[in-house]
C-alpha cells in the first residue's frame, strides 16, 4: 500500500542496500491518517528477514566449527589431508606409541652361574678345608632315623695300603691314594667301620672305584671298648666314590657270627653309614662353595 503519492511505490529496508526511506507527509490534523495496519504489516516482514538472516548465520558458523575440527584431525595424522580408508585401516595398537615407550632401557645384566660344591671335592687344589676323621665324622654318636649309633675308634693315615687288606692295597697303590680315616660305630652286637680314602683328583677316585672288587676290603678297626670282629667271619662291604673320595665299609658281629642274608641289621648299619658319610663329602663341598661365593 502506498502511503504517499507521485512516484513509485518504495519502501526504506534497513538490510538492502541503497534503499531510501520515502518520506511519508502526515497532517497532524485534517489529513489523512497513517495506515497503521500496513505499517506494522511491514516492520513484521522486516523482523522476520532479521532472525532468518541470525539463523543462517548461525548454521555458517557451526560448518564452519565442524570443517576446523575435520581440518584438525585430519592435520594430526600429518598428512594434511582427509582419508576415505575404513577404520579397518587404521594404525594397529602395536604401531600406536604407548606410554612405556618413553621408559628408559637398561643394559640387560646376568648373575654369574652359582658354584658347582662338587667342583670343590673333586680336586686337591680347590679342597681346602680342614680335613680328618673328627670333621667328618662328628660328635660321640649318630642317630639315623630313629637308630642311633655309638661312635668307637678312630684312625688316620697316609699309607694307605696298610689300613686296607686282601685286593684292595693294590687298588689303592696304583691310583696314587693319598690318605686313608677309619672310624668305626656300634650298635648292641654289630659293629662296622667306614673307610674313607683320599685322592689328588676325582679322576683318581674314580679308577680305584672301577678297580676295586669283591674282595677290595678295608680292615676293621675295634679298640677302645670295640671288641675285635671280621677277623674270620663273614661280614658284608660296600664300596662307593664321590668327588676325589673313595668311601668303604665293612660290617659284621663282635661275637664272631657271620653275617648273612637275613641279618637285616648289619646290612642296616652299613647302608646308614655309606649314607651319612655321603652326605658329609657332600656338605664339605656345598661348605667351601658358599664361602668362596662370599669371598
Amino acid at each position: 500500500m502506498s502511503l504517499g503519492q507521485g512516484g513509485p511505490d518504495s519502501q526504506w529496508d534497513p538490510w538492502t542496500p541503497n534503499s531510501q526511506q520515502q518520506q511519508q507527509p502526515w497532517s497532524g490534523g485534517g489529513g489523512d491518517t497513517p495506515d497503521w495496519a500496513a505499517l506494522a504489516e511491514a516492520s513484521e516482514a522486516r523482523a522476520k528477514r532479521r532472525r532468518l538472516l541470525f539463523v543462517g548465520g548461525g548454521a555458517l558458523a557451526t560448518v564452519a566449527v565442524a570443517a576446523a575440527v575435520a581440518v584438525a584431525v585430519v592435520s594430526a595424522d600429518g598428512s594434511g589431508q582427509a582419508s576415505d580408508s575404513p577404520s579397518s585401516q587404521l594404525p594397529s595398537a602395536a604401531e600406536i606409541p604407548s606410554a612405556s615407550a618413553a621408559a628408559p632401557s637398561f643394559a640387560p645384566t646376568s648373575a654369574p652361574p652359582p658354584l658347582d660344591p662338587k667342583d670343590f671335592i673333586s680336586s686337591a687344589k680347590k679342597d681346602t678345608a680342614a680335613l680328618g676323621p673328627e670333621t667328618l665324622f662328628p660328635g660321640t654318636q649318630l642317630t639315623m632315623g630313629e637308630t642311633v649309633y655309638k661312635k668307637g675308634p678312630t684312625a688316620d693315615t697316609t699309607t694307605c695300603s696298610s689300613a686296607a687288606q686282601q685286593t684292595l692295597p693294590k687298588v689303592l697303590e696304583a691310583n696314587d691314594c693319598t690318605r686313608l680315616m677309619r672310624v668305626t660305630y656300634t650298635k648292641d652286637d654289630i659293629a662296622v667301620t667306614v673307610g674313607v680314602a683320599v685322592f689328588d683328583t676325582a679322576a683318581k677316585a674314580t679308577g680305584a672305584k672301577s678297580g676295586a672288587d669283591t674282595k677290595s676290603i678295608v680292615k676293621p678297626l675295634s679298640g677302645g671298648g670295640v671288641s675285635s670282629f671280621c677277623t674270620g667271619a663273614v661280614c658284608r662291604t660296600t664300596t662307593n666314590s664321590y668327588g676325589r673320595y673313595v668311601y668303604f665299609t665293612i660290617a659284621g658281629f663282635t661275637n664272631g657270627k657271620d653275617v648273612t642274608e637275613k641279618d637285616t641289621a648289619a646290612f642296616q648299619i652299613g647302608d646308614d653309614l655309606g649314607k651319612f658319610t655321603f652326605r658329609q663329602i657332600v656338605r664339605r663341598g656345598e661348605a667351601q662353595a658358599s664361602a668362596a661365593a662370599g669371598g
